[in-house]
């Protein structure tokens, strides 16, 4: 996913075998980048590298260019079989000493897709070579023609290493490690900073800020070590929940008016933005962007994560939907296959993001959050009061008023109660409050109270969130600014209900 340190491993990589070695090759694609943008150059860099590793594949490939002077405007078919396959083919082992390693780097920002995918056929090829053995090291997003690229592949020809499924513990450690490490530069720097600062309270609460991405530890550290001409304990600060600060004083006048998050909101847009690669009309865009905040607005604010299928449910949306808007944004989400599984927002930074305007310069992807949760209230409520799983009288049909919650089984709630409905009964007054909307007579709240008090009570009860429940109570209380009267008795706390 982005952020997790994939660039970081491919540099240290092709730094040992490519350079201290002079075992290897590398290229590093970068979206935008110009010729390190596409793959059209990405044979005849790997060649020329190569060629430098001994005489002899030196001698191969000058061959290979000698009989097809017009080899790097050809197909990269035959640039791989001309420049790389053939040559290597030729080359005994004892000439290398060892095998070969081919780092690549950020294969998903190689513009077009029909190149990726042949790059990833063209690679697995390498197992034909006999005398040598050629090792390929790719980094990547999670991005769909890489994915289906090494779904095709027979097992046996590729390892996989998903970084944000790595054991928490372990790259807990390694964030540490690397803050450890270059807080102790910043303190080189600014020499007037104690032996021990900024102290390891501080490094556990970044340590946990970062939840697993590299990339907000190093924003944090290159935000500090850019800005010399600032205190870096203010710069450190502007990271750190207010009761963390040193002072109460506001940050204004002692951090620069650059955002400190420049670097990864821009790792984000580019992401959003490759999400409506090939769509030229601005209408479409808007369209587009419109389902966007629909489906990924809902998900960054859901108080908790929901499947494929509930999310569907609840939105009232066909789960093909749901699925092309999340198509290109496995980077920031984690897209189960199961569609009964959650999908789940990776780093809280990506929710911040979308929510600051002044972060996300993007109108098309700005969400505004007021709005957002008021449509979230709105489906809520439309999901308590109609469809086939609505709120109703003993909604799971025990016909026993008086049995204890404990022994109603389970899997009967879950199938009268499904996750969307389970999920609306708990969180739709929490939306109704953020959203800044009141609660008017005759509106749809006024309503549910009058039809469906007791039945959401009851539904609160089998799924073990009574509690829930008063407090959902309490917060309408806060809302209402003239009390409501429900069959003659006024306030939200002291509701009758007859039916």
């Amino acid at each position: 996913m982005a952020g997790t340190g994939k660039s970081t491993i491919a540099r240290t990589i092709a730094d040992e075998y490519c350079t201290q070695t002079r075992r290897g090759a590398s290229f590093f694609f970068s979206r935008g980048g110009g010729d390190v943008g596409h793959a059209g150059k990405f044979f005849t860099t790997i060649a020329r590298q190569l060629a430098q590793l001994s005489p002899a594949l030196c001698r191969y490939i000058c061959e290979a260019i000698a009989e097809q002077e017009e080899i790097a405007n050809q197909t990269l078919r035959d640039q791989w079989n001309q420049l790389i396959l053939r040559p290597l083919s030729k080359l005994d082992a004892i000439s290398l000493h060892s095998s070969l390693v081919m780092v690549i780097d950020a294969l998903d920002e190689c513009e077009g897709d029909s190149d990726i995918r042949l790059l990833l056929r063209l690679l697995t090829e390498a197992k034909n070579l006999r005398s040598i053995r050629l090792r390929i090291f790719v980094t990547s997003r999670p991005e769909t023609p890489i994915r289906l690229g090494f779904r095709a592949m027979p097992g046996f020809l590729h390892r996989g290493l998903v970084l944000h499924d790595m054991p928490r513990t372990i790259v807990d450690n390694d964030i540490s490690v690397f803050l450890r490490d270059q807080f102790k530069e910043i303190r080189e720097i600014f020499e007037y900073l104690p032996v021990d600062w900024p102290g390891d309270q501080t490094i556990n609460l970044l340590v946990q800020k970062a939840g697993g991405f590299f990339i907000y530890a190093a924003t944090v550290c290159r935000f500090i070590k850019s800005n010399d001409g600032w205190p870096p304990q203010r710069l450190l600060e502007a990271f750190l929940p207010k009761k963390e600060r040193s002072s109460s004083q506001n940050l204004t006048h002692h951090v620069p008016s650059i955002s400190p998050f420049t670097e990864l909101d821009a790792i984000y847009l580019q992401i959003l933005k490759h999400s409506m690669k090939g769509v030229g009309d601005d209408k479409d865009k808007e369209r587009l962007a419109e389902g966007f905040k629909e489906v990924i607005g809902c998900i960054i604010l859901l108080s908790e994560p929901l499947s494929f299928t509930a999310l569907g449910n609840l939105l009232d949306l066909d789960q093909e939907i749901i699925h092309l808007r999340l198509h290109h944004l496995r980077s920031v989400l984690n897209v189960p296959e199961d569609h009964d599984s959650p999908i789940r927002l990776l780093h809280p930074s990506f929710r911040d993001f979308l929510l600051d305007k002044e972060r996300c310069r993007d109108l098309l992807f700005w969400v505004e959050e007021k709005q957002l949760h008021e449509s979230l209230a709105r489906y809520c409520l439309r999901r308590l009061t109609s469809g086939t799983t609505r709120l109703k009288k003993d909604i799971c049909n025990l016909q026993l008023p008086g049995i204890l919650v404990e022994s109603v089984d389970w899997s009967l709630v879950e199938q009268h109660l499904p996750a969307e409905l389970q999920y609306a009964c708990q969180y739709w007054t929490q939306h109704l409050q953020q959203s800044g909307q009141g609660c008017p007579d005759n509106g749809p709240v006024h309503l549910l109270l009058q039809q469906h008090l007791l039945h959401w009570l009851e539904a609160l009860s089998l799924i073990r969130k009574t509690p829930e429940g008063v407090r959902a109570i309490l917060r309408l209380d806060s809302m209402v600014n003239v009390s409501l009267c429900l069959n003659g008795t006024r306030g939200l706390g002291l509701i009758c209900y007859q039916g």
